[in-house]
């Protein structure tokens, strides 16, 4: 009997656990280590963040969810890897041995990279949990009763640009709604080279989609740009030229701000000797498996993948819900083979879909696969995108509460776009 062990509760660390169970029955064991809890379904945290979303209404205890297929949950979170002891330190200093270990922890939120930055010790907000999503409408909600600027965007290094965009659309949206636009001038900050630029180079048409959405809404934007400090209610945002070098020094005045802030890897593998890269990240092979330790796998958010094309101010690679997808069929599957006495063989697609909400409507975007050249790239808007995003959310926190391991993005969301089977 193997003992598996899943680093990460949440969208990939859950699915994981579930299809790993499905694929080989009870023989085997299998348990996952979080950081409490609770399941959430981060991409509705934007909606936390302006009220239209309680934390209720999109989390669920992943212990019950997880014991409903015979996987065993531990909350107190991981504190090191000892690879090649083949086991896992607990914070509370208890050890799990491993006969394979399923790195899929998320990030680190490296705020501490940008002075000021950040909801705990910083003065601006967060959606990257939704516990930092909680405590943004918090803020926001005391900022309605004095409305002022508002600066949304990302620092130097983030990798995952949508909901940065997604909460501006969201927040305008929003303050239309309540009819006090016209008091909250609104700029979007970026480290990307332009626009749309996603940290993918791009997809399809996306740099004039977005831009002309941000017009529509009186939303003035700052590209390269560099997050260089934050004070009580300014920001300074350092603008590069071409080459990478300060341009132009931009101080702008905030009420209220939401910046998404770099990724590194997780202190847990961090601080664990040979396992991630100078940032932390998991580096893998075409299989998912960590190069110098066969019996590690990793997906999502703290997997290495290099930018597809140098930029003037670092900015990473999104690993989207479909692209987690694909990565957590071919860990588990490769395991399964393993185990068999058989050569491991699945290569994810790295096909990446966003579904973007926009409040009242939404962007979805495609590359097909993620990296170019790609097969599939294209970018459209519509009151679909807004209402597909919704039926997502239903269906997925569904797929958790019941160790569902349909593959929610094949079956529907390709359906949906009209985009055949890929794998």
């Amino acid at each position: 009997m193997a003992n598996i062990v899943v680093l990460g509760a949440g969208i990939g660390g859950m699915s994981a656990a579930f299809e790993l169970r499905a694929l080989l029955g009870k023989e085997h064991s299998i348990q996952v280590v979080g950081e409490g809890g609770r399941f959430a379904f981060t991409p509705s945290n934007p909606w936390v963040a302006v009220g239209w979303r309680k934390p209720s209404d999109i989390t669920l205890d992943a212990e019950a969810a997880l014991k409903r297929k015979d996987i065993a949950f531990d909350g107190v979170g991981a504190a090191r890897v000892y690879p090649q002891e083949n086991r896992v330190e607990l914070r509370d200093g208890r050890s799990l041995a491993y006969d394979y270990l399923v790195v899929a922890t998320g990030p680190r939120l490296a705020f501490d990279e940008v002075p000021g930055l950040g909801p705990e010790g910083g003065f601006t907000q967060s959606i990257c949990t939704t516990p930092h999503a909680a405590a943004a409408w918090d803020a926001y909600q005391r900022f309605l009763e004095n409305p002022g600027p508002v600066v949304v965007g990302a620092a130097a290094g983030a990798s995952c640009f949508g909901p940065a965009y997604e909460f501006a659309m969201i927040l305008d949206r929003d303050l239309r709604k309540r009819k006090l636009r016209h008091k909250v001038p609104m700029t979007y900050v970026s480290p990307e080279p332009y626009i749309g630029h996603m940290g993918l180079g791009g997809v399809g048409d996306s740099k004039a989609l977005m831009e002309s959405e941000l017009r529509q809404r009186d939303v003035r934007w700052i590209i390269n740009a560099k997050v260089a400090e934050v004070r009580g209610n300014e920001i300074d945002v350092v603008e590069m030229d071409e080459a990478g070098q300060p341009k132009k020094t931009h101080t702008l005045p905030f009420a209220y701000s939401m910046i998404l802030p770099a990724f590194t890897g997780v202190d847990a593998i961090r601080q664990s000797e040979g396992l991630g890269n100078p940032r932390g990240f998991t580096p893998i092979d075409p299989y998912q498996r960590h190069p110098s330790f066969g019996n590690v796998y990793s997906i999502g958010v703290c997997v290495a993948i290099a930018p597809p094309e140098p930029t003037p101010v670092p900015t990473g690679v999104p690993k989207t819900g479909f692209m987690i997808e694909s990565m957590v069929t071919a860990v588990a599957e490769n395991i399964k083979a393993e185990l068999e006495g058989k050569p491991v063989s699945v290569i994810p697609t790295w096909n990446a879909i966003c579904l973007a909400d926009m409040g009242n409507t939404g962007a979805a975007f495609v590359a097909l696969p993620q990296m170019p050249p790609r097969n599939v790239t294209w970018a459209k808007v519509g009151k679909w995108v807004h209402l597909a995003k919704i039926a997502f959310e239903k269906y997925f926190l569904m797929k958790i509460r019941l160790g569902n391991t349909e593959p929610v993005y094949e079956k529907y969301v390709l359906k949906l776009l009209g985009i055949v089977r890929t794998r």
